[in-house]
């Protein structure tokens, strides 16, 4: 995790530290609270701590951005993939200040916040109804339920880019209210991984992709996990990331800009 990320929808991955509380049903099977203890480390739930770093790993993104201006090319930074930006815990005030300040000392990124808090983010942001240019907003909607809870807050939030991530796709979703007119700019599907992972039905995830076509709105097709289109379950690499015969990962149109 960092520069050269794996996830094929950012360049890179940025934590300004790693821990959160699981929020809802997607948060099951969480891959970040698996990988945490993996390596040794238990960060989940209220009362946990919380991982921070150095120096050197602030320094990261000062390092994308010169790559960005020397190649004039836009860098997408997912922050953050160990942890929830929003989660409302006043120890994570003097990191979410430091992660402010590298956002704007950084104008050819564009950092995606991915929350299932996002009704926390206009009082945890210091940007008022001005937000900076190089920061697209995100929230997680695995179900219906959730998509009606968590979009409405995104659509208040003044981000240049307001997306929605359903990974992982947990159920049928009708995103049509929300799709096209300066509203959700781009829709990002994928089924789940793991020995405990549940199923994504085929016609869940051609259903958002139609949605989107019909709206004009971007829309990415991640991975099936590891049940394929068929249903069947097998290694995730095999079941692929083509849906209807077709890889179907397009980004939201952005020009180069050196802001």
């Amino acid at each position: 995790m960092g520069k050269d990320s794996k996830i094929e929808w950012t360049h890179h991955t940025f934590n300004p530290w790693w821990g959160c509380t699981r929020a809802s049903a997607g948060c099951a099977n969480c891959y970040a609270e698996v990988w945490a203890k993996r390596v040794g480390v238990d960060l989940w739930g209220k009362e946990a701590p919380r991982r921070f770093f150095g120096d050197s790993h602030w320094h990261n993104p000062l390092r994308w951005q010169t790559d960005a201006l020397r190649t004039q090319q836009r860098q997408r930074v997912f922050c953050a993939s160990m942890a929830d930006v929003f989660e409302s815990r006043s120890d994570l005030d003097p990191w979410r200040a430091r992660l402010w300040d590298l956002i704007q000392k950084t104008p050819n990124l564009d950092w995606l916040l991915v929350s299932k808090r996002p009704e926390e983010a206009a009082k945890l942001t210091p940007w008022g109804s001005k937000w900076p240019q190089n920061v697209w907003m995100g929230t997680t909607v695995e179900t219906q339920e959730w998509a009606e809870k968590r979009i409405e807050a995104i659509l208040d939030v003044p981000a240049k880019i307001r997306f929605v991530s359903c990974e992982p796709l947990l159920g049928p979703l009708d995103l049509t209210p929300w799709l096209g007119d300066g509203q959700i700019d781009w829709v990002i599907a994928g089924g789940e991984s793991g020995a405990r992972a549940r199923p994504m039905q085929a016609a869940w995830v051609s259903g958002l992709y139609k949605q989107c076509l019909e709206r004009t709105t971007s829309f990415f097709f991640k991975q099936w996990g590891v049940f394929g289109e068929d249903g069947i379950r097998r290694n995730k690499k095999s079941n692929g990331k083509t849906l209807m015969g077709q890889e179907l990962q397009a980004f939201p149109a952005l020009s180069w800009a050196s802001t």
